[in-house]
């Protein structure tokens, strides 16, 4: 058994891929992204699992599986840590996935912000509603080395509300989803839709829409958007992610990690949305 992670030729690759695919140049400043479990050796495995969260479930299915290497779209450590143990639950999850030969790879906000990242994923489910063929996605702030952390869709001449709340809970296959309404607005109809995927509003607050689409807010932004006469949709934070891992899946199949290596790209069965409606 070697313990020489850097020869591994598997976690090179999917650096590579995911570097071209996600720059991490795109990634926030405050986010942590990129090679963030690098095992001592690598599992004999036939699979690249991709997931939201490395949840315990999906640490599960990836030790009982072929899976060789995780990306994981939220980073599985965030702050630092003074130790390593098994008393926390995170940290027991990452220790096995160690021990077992298994690195976790993690693109997070570089993946938001990439020209047909997660953010334009979620701009596109939108069409549906667009009352002409012809809109242009624009960037909320300044683009940044070719990418940006939220957009802002046109509809067109406008849509009803509730019409563009339909079209959401179709294209992220939800039944039930959050809104918000202003306090006072002269029409139901809006023309606009910014978007954040996951926690959005340190991005979309102030930006110029009608609607404020993302996964969640805290009372008070909520509260501070329908005041300045926005509408808010809110999905659950994971649930404006977890519908891009398909695309995310056929990108890497395009990739020398299936032509050359052979590994299948395998989309996690566990990974689930945190909270139940009851």
């Amino acid at each position: 058994m070697s313990f020489s992670a850097a020869s591994s030729t598997l976690v090179k690759t999917v650096c590579r891929c995911m570097e071209r695919i996600a720059p991490l140049r795109l990634a926030e400043s405050w986010d942590n992204v990129g090679l963030l479990l690098e095992a001592p050796f690598q599992r004999a495995g036939n699979q690249v699992m991709l997931t939201i969260d490395v949840t315990p479930p999906v640490v599960e299915e990836a030790l009982a599986s072929k899976t060789a290497c995780i990306i994981s779209y939220h980073p599985t450590l965030f702050r630092p840590v003074k130790s390593m143990t098994l008393a926390t639950p995170t940290q027991a999850s990452l220790l096995r996935l160690a021990a077992a030969g298994i690195s976790v790879y993690s693109p997070h906000t570089a993946l938001d912000s990439v020209h047909l990242g997660i953010n334009d994923w979620l701009a596109m489910g939108l069409i549906g509603v667009m009352t002409s063929d012809k809109y242009e996605v624009k960037p909320i702030g300044d683009m940044k080395d070719g990418g940006a952390v939220g957009r802002i869709v046109p509809l067109g001449e406008g849509v009803e509300f509730s019409a563009l709340v339909e079209q959401v809970k179709r294209n992220l296959g939800l039944t039930q989803i959050q809104v918000a309404y202003p306090y006072s607005r002269p029409s139901s109809k809006v023309s606009s839709v910014a978007i954040c995927a996951g926690s959005g509003a340190s991005i979309l607050l102030g930006s110029d829409a009608d609607v404020y689409y993302t996964g969640e807010m805290s009372h008070h932004e909520v509260l501070a958007a329908i005041s300045a006469g926005k509408y808010v949709i809110l999905c659950g934070h994971t649930n404006t992610e977890r519908g891009f891992l398909p695309t995310l899946k056929g990108k890497l199949e395009e990739t020398e990690l299936v032509s050359e290596l052979k590994m299948d790209i395998v989309v996690s069965k566990a990974d689930r949305h945190p909270v139940d409606i009851v």
